[in-house]
């Protein structure tokens, strides 16, 4: 009767439920099993896991029931243990499932098999993409497709460990774009916003790839350029500022073409993000005074 209890409570699990004996012969499969692998309870009553039924395998694509098996490694060691694996579904495709496996003990602690449950794992996948899918839209500009400011603020507080913790150098670089307003007043804003994407692009091409550009805000970009001394860095940002120069939107009355004002700063330990910001803002309006098109840094 207390059996039949037992056998009624696991089989109204979500959960998929399976015991073994000591030579990983199957004793029970809970109806959970049967719904997330599609093999009936009499399909595998008696069978081994070592068959490769399930032929679990891992995101490398290894097969566990033959090498490697958790359930094994559990039935000689005893110990706990949790993993996150792909079951052979009866109907022949994958499915990403969590696997828990604890030991089963006699009253004198002999190992005497394992029950093994695993749960349905697509659902949390699908969670973690889309909470990773948010995390990158809420890091991003949607019309320069670069970084926004939330973004620039985390590469910012990497780049700044790595500063203090190892001595590698970087710069930041605030680039603006001349005379911006002026083109909106003059050609509207959607205008406005295609000058916004052809300068983000140019200013992506100029940089390298461990280098990271971000939408400030309006026409304001802000670049962090690691592991470059002075000269290199002003090399960077005359490269940006020519490359912006060179750029040219096509409209009915012909081509318009846009300048950018760029000002920059090395980063020192005891800098905060608002603080190197600040310095390279001065430099940037240093370089607006003097004639725009300018680039302007405070190092050597």
């Amino acid at each position: 009767m207390q059996n039949d209890f037992y056998k009624d409570l696991l089989d109204n699990l979500y959960d998929g439920v399976y015991f073994v004996d000591t030579t990983r012969t199957i004793t029970y499969w809970n109806k959970g099993a049967e719904r997330i692998s599609g093999y009936s309870a009499d399909e595998v009553a008696g069978r081994s896991c070592a068959d490769n039924l399930l032929m679990h395998v891992d995101d490398a694509g290894n097969q566990l029931c033959t090498c490697g098996c958790p359930l094994a490694s559990t039935l000689k060691d005893g110990k706990l243990r949790e993993a996150e694996v792909y079951l052979h579904h009866k109907d022949g495709h994958r499915v990403p499932v969590r696997i828990r496996i604890t030991p089963i003990t006699d009253e004198q602690d002999i190992i005497t098999g394992a029950v093994e449950i695993f749960s349905d794992n697509a659902g949390q996948r699908e969670i973690r993409h889309e909470l990773s899918e948010m995390k990158h839209l809420s890091m991003l500009d949607t019309l320069t497709r670069l970084g926004n400011r939330r973004a620039a603020s985390e590469d910012f507080e990497r780049k700044i460990k790595a500063l203090r913790n190892f001595k590698t150098p970087f710069g930041l670089l605030f680039v603006d774009i001349d005379g911006f307003k002026q083109i909106n007043d003059s050609h509207g804003h959607e205008v406005g916003d295609r000058v916004l994407a052809m300068v983000a692009k140019s200013l992506t091409s100029a940089l390298r790839g461990v280098d990271k550009v971000s939408r400030w805000g309006g026409e304001e970009f802000l670049a962090l350029i690691p592991g470059v001394d002075a000269a290199r860095f002003r090399a960077i940002a005359e490269r940006m500022r020519r490359l912006v120069e060179a750029s040219a939107l096509p409209l009915p009355s012909g081509l318009l073409r846009v300048t950018v004002s760029v000002g920059g700063s090395m980063a020192q330990p005891t800098d905060t993000l608002e603080s190197l910001v600040q310095r390279a803002d001065e430099m940037m309006y240093r370089a607006k005074s003097s004639g725009r098109n300018c680039t302007s840094l405070d190092c050597a």
